[in-house]
């Protein structure tokens, strides 16, 4: 092969491996759009305490991001009462997603017991490869600002969201998972989601809902239970609305369950 030759395949190496990635992190949305909101009772788990302890919110809205017509997502999670003083939890978690559904960027404001902390992910892809440039301050001290890269589709702790409610769960088994990557802190680890099963939920909104049961395993030591770091169960419809999302914090958990919804892409 000459030298001519060897250039070109180089090239086309190059081009379909960037095809390859676009497409595998590349998803359809069919289960939400732009205004919808669900707000959330939170609960408490810690011990033998299991206490109502504030109030939670999921919004979407449309939003532009450096030129590009995006969907931002802003959770947001309110501890208070009896719970509260125990362990205040004040968190905004805000993410920017493009219409395939690949992470843009992350933020996280968290106030948790002592501890403040804001995190930052700012994702850029660039042919066959995504670079994240990962930032954390705690307490007012900045932690880290690096920039990791990696060849897998990377999700971080609220675009995970989008990903699941608009996976193809046809067919799949208890025990079945799914193979991506996370990012936690300022690295990617592996990520499990395990599909559990569907079984029916009765939301704080009155609404018996059948539902589709996953856990998300992620192989980081930061989680003190990797095998169900957070869990989730979303609705059997076309609109794969979150009913309840647990996450687990440095001392017990917390557990958001639907109370109110509106603005659902299928009526």
């Amino acid at each position: 092969m000459n030298k001519k030759n060897s250039v070109i395949l180089i090239l086309l190496l190059i081009f379909f491996s960037s095809l390859q990635l676009k497409a595998q992190c590349e998803l359809i949305n069919k289960a939400f759009s732009s205004g919808e909101e669900i707000q959330y009772d939170l609960y408490f788990s810690y011990g033998f305490l299991n206490a109502r302890a504030g109030k939670g919110s999921l919004v979407v809205t449309e939003a532009n991001y450096r030129g590009e017509n995006t969907y931002k997502t802003v959770m947001m999670l309110n501890t208070s009462g009896l719970a509260g003083n125990l362990y205040t939890v004040n968190d905004t978690l805000t993410s920017y997603i493009d219409m395939h559904l690949r992470p843009l960027l992350f933020t996280k404001e968290a106030s948790e017991g002592k501890d403040y902390s804001v995190e930052r992910q700012v994702y850029t892809y660039d042919g066959g490869k995504v670079s994240i440039r990962a930032i954390r301050h705690w307490n007012g001290e900045e932690r880290f600002d690096e920039v990791v890269t990696t060849d897998q589709c990377t999700y971080d702790y609220l675009s995970i969201l989008p990903y699941i409610r608009n996976l193809d769960y046809t067919g799949m088994q208890s025990g079945d998972r799914k193979f991506i990557q996370f990012i936690s802190g300022r690295r990617p680890v592996n990520m499990y989601i395990n599909f559990l099963g569907i079984s029916s939920i009765k939301a704080n909104n009155g609404i018996q809902y059948e539902v589709i049961n996953i856990s998300m395993t992620i192989l980081d030591d930061a989680f003190a239970n990797q095998k169900e770091a957070l869990k989730a169960s979303i609705t059997n419809d076309a609109n794969r609305t979150p009913v309840v999302i647990d996450t687990n914090l440095k001392i017990g958990s917390v557990r958001a369950v639907l109370s109110k919804v509106s603005g659902s892409r299928h009526r």
